[in-house]
């Protein structure tokens, strides 16, 4: 597999959008959420993002430089409201965690980006920092598009292909051919493609994806969440043990539990017992 100037499109069939998630590092599930469930998701969101600003809580995120692109992020979203739970174990999610990664996994980390203008992160993979060479995907994000995403309103952007790559140096050969990847976005640019999508669709992504934000061109908001789960043997990105609001460990599902870390299954047991 090398490079490809291909993009996947927006499918309700899982089966095609998990090969195009092995060929091209994306997939684009279109009507993931119905109609009433990604209204009720927005207005959520747009609500913790008011929130946030409301209590002087909106900071930056150092490593995305999201400074440079005029974004709100909101983090720890399953303390904000129980349908951010509901996302966490979606069925579309929970499939393309499992075929990716397996069972048990964790949920690292879920917050929304919301992009108003300005211009992009780093370019980055979600598994940069766990050691290479990677010789699988070992993580998964799962982007839930709250808004439309286009290519005017700084959809995420991607290089098609570039996750066969073991991510152990700046090359990849495949059948003879030599593929240079950087991190530099200059460098990159002209090799971005967006992942355009409506409303309701779920963008997934898999860990060795390069990949960042495009350039807001329009003016309009254009809010994303991204579920980032691992396999179990990686430290998640939001300590839940701290952060989580009790509501959702004491009524979570066994899925969730498992998904936020209160039901291990293969490291951190209690008295050598998987569940507590």
């Amino acid at each position: 597999m090398t490079e490809t100037t291909e993009t996947p499109t927006p499918t309700r069939d899982l089966t095609l959008a998990m090969a195009d998630l092995q060929r091209f590092g994306a997939c684009i599930v279109e009507g993931a959420l119905d109609p009433e469930k990604a209204a009720e998701v927005r207005t959520a969101l747009y609500r913790a993002a008011e929130t946030d600003r409301r209590s002087g809580l909106t900071q930056d995120y150092a490593f995305g430089r999201d400074e440079a692109a005029q974004n709100q992020r909101i983090w720890n979203l399953p303390s904000h409201d129980w349908v951010f739970c509901e996302l966490a174990e979606h069925p579309v999610a929970m499939h393309f965690v499992r075929e990716v990664l397996g069972w048990p996994a964790l949920l690292s980390g879920m917050s929304a980006n919301i992009v108003s203008g300005g211009g992009q992160m780093v370019l980055h993979r979600d598994q940069a920092y766990m050691p290479p060479p990677w010789s699988r995907p070992l993580g998964v994000n799962v982007a839930w598009c709250v808004d439309d995403f286009t290519t005017e309103n700084g959809a995420t952007c991607y290089i098609p292909g570039s996750n066969h790559f073991d991510g152990a140096g700046s090359t990849q050969t495949n059948s003879g051919d030599r593929v240079t990847y950087s991190t530099d976005l200059d460098a990159m640019r002209d090799r971005l493609v967006p992942l355009e999508a409506p409303a309701g669709s779920a963008v997934i992504m898999e860990g060795r994806l390069l990949h960042t934000n495009g350039v807001n061109t329009d003016g309009r908001t254009r809010a994303g969440i991204f579920s980032w789960y691992t396999l179990p043997v990686y430290l998640p990105q939001e300590n839940w043990y701290l952060s989580l609001n009790p509501s959702a460990r004491q009524v979570g599902s066994e899925t969730l539990q498992t998904l936020l870390g209160f039901r291990p299954q293969v490291l951190g047991r209690v008295n050598g017992r998987a569940g507590f």
